[in-house]
């Protein structure tokens, strides 16, 4: 028979829908749902309200009046199961057959409508998005025309579904040339918050096309923010290079290349320290450190000393974690020879590498809304994250399946 699901049926169901399931079960066809037995085949219809043409509002109110708890920011599709609880049936739920199609959780690349596949994911339950849009160029891309008639709208659709679906310490990631950048700044302020963007990172990107009327471009625009003020972060650092290792100087003592740094504030009218103001080797100034703690480095032989007595921090390489990575990269490449896919938008691994390093952690759940060729899965898979892959060309599923 055909009917509604009761609580043995709902347990075989979560034998096809794990635990984690990203996509609202909500979302299954219910008529799709086949439960056979094998004493009879009937339609069992429900004589109760129709909740689901009723609003959010109205959903919470019966909830009130029938005096059921746990309402509070559940979505309709739960309130109308909390309402409307399963009929009491007799089952033989070893013969569930399931005739909808059931998108597995994670490591997916879905073709369709980007905007319809985000309506599906579950609510805060990425850990973090990366995007590389279409950047309204009038280009005819032969599976799609960059061309829109409201740019900032078609965006803004997307990136509201984004948010809905980011988790609270996650980031989003878009990727975008300048001349587009503003737009997708002014939608994230609204969504996101001033206050939690974190970078705008410039990518040279390569590019030597002469250009008669203004300046060229050859970089792009990688515009982060985070979904609140504990979003991830993980910072990286670039090994030193010889050239720098040359720069640096030897100390005798620890037989340690180094730099050094400040010992004290050379502005302390800004930020006055009354308790950090102290004489040291004749001079008196406000120091970063306790006189005690510069009685330690002095004893280590971790002060450099000027013709004046004034103390700098020796900074030993070998203790040192490398140049920390900033937010102007000239160091990854476009495209290379073993990675390329023939595909017009294609990325860099290494690009989607240091992204996903930095704003994601082992077994997290990345999403990329316009997958394209798929250079975020197959940096996924290097990384130990999972992926989720949306995009409306089926030509670009294959070239990511066949690179993968």
């Amino acid at each position: 028979m055909v009917g509604v699901i009761d609580k043995a049926v709902e347990d075989k169901l979560n034998t096809i829908l794990p635990d984690n399931q990203l996509i609202h079960k909500e979302k299954i066809d219910k008529e799709k749902i086949e439960i056979k037995t094998t004493t009879t085949t009937t339609s069992i219809m429900s004589n109760q309200m129709d909740y689901s043409t009723k609003t959010r509002q109205e959903l919470i109110l019966l909830c009130k009046e029938k005096k059921i708890k746990g309402y509070s920011g559940k979505k309709n599709s739960d309130l109308i199961v909390m309402l409307e609880p399963p009929t009491n049936v007799v089952v033989n739920t070893t013969e569930l057959l399931n005739t909808a199609q059931i998108t597995p959780t994670k490591n997916i690349y879905n073709v369709g409508d980007n905007l319809s596949l985000l309506k599906d994911v579950s609510d805060e339950s990425i850990d973090m998005i990366y995007m590389d849009p279409p950047y309204n160029t009038g280009r005819n891309f032969y599976y799609f025309h960059d061309k829109f008639a409201d740019f900032p709208k078609f965006m803004e659709e997307r990136l509201v579904e984004c948010y809905r679906i980011l988790k609270k310490d996650g980031n989003i990631i878009i990727h975008v040339e300048p001349r587009i950048s503003h737009h997708i700044r002014v939608i994230c302020d609204k969504l996101f918050g001033e206050s939690n963007f974190q970078n705008e990172i410039v990518w040279h990107s390569g590019g030597n096309a002469k250009n008669k009327y203004q300046l060229g471009r050859n970089h792009d625009t990688i515009i982060v923010y985070s979904k609140s003020a504990k979003s991830k972060f993980f910072p990286l650092y670039k090994p030193y290079t010889e050239e720098h290792k040359k720069s640096q100087k030897m100390c005798p003592v620890h037989k340690k290349l180094y730099s050094t740094s400040a010992a004290h504030n050379s502005q302390p009218e800004v930020n006055p320290r009354p308790n950090l103001t102290y004489e040291w080797n004749g001079n008196t100034r406000q120091w970063y450190f306790s006189k005690e703690k510069l009685k330690s480095l002095h004893d280590d032989n971790r002060l450099e000393y000027n013709d004046k007595g004034i103390p700098r921090i020796k900074r030993y390489l070998d203790e040192m974690e490398g140049i920390p990575v900033r937010d102007t990269w000239d160091d990854i490449s476009s495209i290379q020879n073993g990675e390329k896919t023939k595909y017009a938008t294609q990325k860099p691994i290494k690009l989607l590498d240091r992204i996903i390093s930095l704003y994601s952690a082992e077994g997290d759940t990345c999403l990329d809304p316009f997958a394209g060729s798929g250079t975020l899965g197959r940096a996924c898979k290097n990384l130990k994250r999972s992926y989720i892959l949306f995009d409306i060309n089926p030509e670009a599923k294959e070239v990511f399946d066949k690179a993968s």
